[in-house]
């Protein structure tokens, strides 16, 4: 049984990763839950302090995901529409095979959801630079927690080797 929770924590672990960069998945959250898997086994002591704290992390991260591209969209003057299309753009950027999709897409959905929301050229640009900044700092923020929580997954699997994987030894 700690194999199968080790294999799909692992397979959380990496789901996460993908999440940061995926607006369907919740990155961190996701991440969190390979911990909790790992946390279930047999051959890791409970730990309810590191739980909890890394669950207030994932959590807090989550939210301001939302936060930090609606301030980047205000501060630069964007619209409710330029943070649909960064959303769109993501998507697009995401599916077609361009290189940089995942970085152009939401910088012209931006912009063309602003221009789609009757803003002039130059505020449309500003609010969709604004936009994109904010997508990209939330995305960057997601990954390293992702990232951070791997590393984590990781080192404890492996401090706890020879008790999850007992016929190695």
């Amino acid at each position: 049984m700690d194999i199968a929770l080790l294999m799909i924590g692992l397979l959380l672990m990496l789901v996460g990763i993908l999440g940061s960069f995926l607006p369907v998945l919740p990155g961190p959250p996701v991440s969190w839950l390979g911990l909790l898997l790992l946390s279930l086994t047999e051959a890791v002591p409970d730990d309810w302090w590191f739980l909890g704290i890394t669950a207030v992390i994932a959590l807090v991260v989550f939210a301001l995901d939302y936060i930090i591209p609606a301030i980047g969209t205000k501060k630069f003057g964007g619209t409710r529409a330029g943070m649909i299309g960064t959303t769109i753009g993501l998507i697009v950027g995401l599916i077609l095979p361009i290189p940089g999709g995942i970085i152009i897409g939401p910088f012209l959905g931006a912009l063309i959801g602003e221009l789609s929301n009757k803003a002039d050229r130059r505020t449309a640009l500003t609010a969709a630079f604004g936009s994109f900044l904010g997508f990209l700092t939330g995305t960057f923020m997601k990954f390293l927690v992702s990232i951070i929580f791997l590393g984590l997954f990781l080192s404890t699997a492996w401090d706890y080797k020879a008790a999850l994987f007992p016929f190695f030894d």
